[in-house]
């Protein structure tokens, strides 16, 4: 017979989803959830999966003539093209990741209600199917980059895995806490929505970060700034992309990093894990009342 210890390993309570670890042993069902995911998405549409690039393609050519070419960016900011893209792909993966992990819940509440499986799996489908929208976002900026001269080494291919890795961490931990809170109220939605209004704008996505330590460097409102964990995020993509074609060593005066750079990238370690930690807590703290109250 089967010791108690033996089991507890296998199975849970019912009702109360396992640690977030566990979800990753039910690859099956978490390998249905995103083919699911990405049927409904596109059922019905002719052009499918291209429509999940048309919007990210026109943010990018929006931005490129507002601010490029109108504002003359692109002369203060060498192969600004590059520049701009590689911290678009990092927003835009954010957004999709934080956007519908917090309605994943709400989204799949026939299922929430009628079966029992660990709800984790509905965040991290939405995780897994936002993966698979940044890969040919990666494409078009890797060879873009390849256009300006970009040769990458292993210490920028260890720095991009570590800037997704961070940006996975910290948007998965966003969702499974704004997913539980939007199951009791549908207000955080809204609230999702304000913030991804101006994430875009709350790192040196389409600016230099130079530009806001002139203005807000030595207050409190600058390690503010810095404390947001897409800031490091962005400009580790810009390091990963962007100078090597910016021309590092005194060609390009802007491609340069604030000072302790990888005190910052730590700080942003920290938050991100501490962040899925508190996520996937307060995930399971409400998961016992999803399906009465959906």
């Amino acid at each position: 017979m089967a010791s108690k210890s033996s089991i507890e390993k296998e199975f849970w309570t019912p009702g109360i989803s396992p640690r977030l670890t566990e979800i990753f042993k039910r690859r099956y069902l978490l390998n249905l959830l995103v083919h699911k995911e990405l049927r409904v998405r596109y059922r019905g549409s002719f052009l499918g999966m291209l429509w999940s690039y048309a919007k990210p393609a026109v943010q990018f050519i929006v931005f490129y003539v507002a601010l490029g070419v109108f504002l003359a960016q692109n002369r203060a900011i060498e192969n600004y093209v590059v520049y701009l893209f590689s911290g678009v792909v990092v927003v835009n993966y954010f957004s999709e990741i934080f956007n519908n992990t917090t309605r994943s819940i709400v989204w799949n509440a026939p299922l929430v209600k009628k079966i029992y499986l660990p709800r984790q799996l509905f965040p991290v489908s939405s995780l897994c199917v936002a993966v698979v929208h940044l890969i040919p976002q990666l494409v078009i900026l890797v060879l873009g980059a390849l256009i300006y001269g970009w040769r990458p080494g292993f210490y920028e291919l260890g720095l991009g895995i570590l800037g997704f890795m961070l940006v996975s961490i910290f948007a998965l931990g966003l969702g499974l806490f704004t997913s539980a809170i939007n199951v009791m109220f549908r207000d955080a939605e809204n609230f999702v929505d304000l913030i991804l209004m101006v994430v875009t704008w709350a790192s040196p996505v389409l600016y230099k970060w130079q530009d806001v330590h002139r203005i807000l460097g030595g207050t409190i409102w600058w390690w503010i700034y810095m404390l947001n964990p897409i800031t490091p995020i962005v400009l580790i993509f810009h390091r990963v992309f962007w100078f090597p074609t910016a021309g590092v060593g005194g060609v390009s005066p802007v491609a340069q990093l604030p000072e302790n750079m990888y005190m910052w990238v730590g700080i942003c370690a920290l938050i991100s894990f501490l962040m899925l930690l508190i996520g996937d807590w307060y995930f399971r703290h409400l998961d016992g009342r999803f399906a009465q109250e959906l």
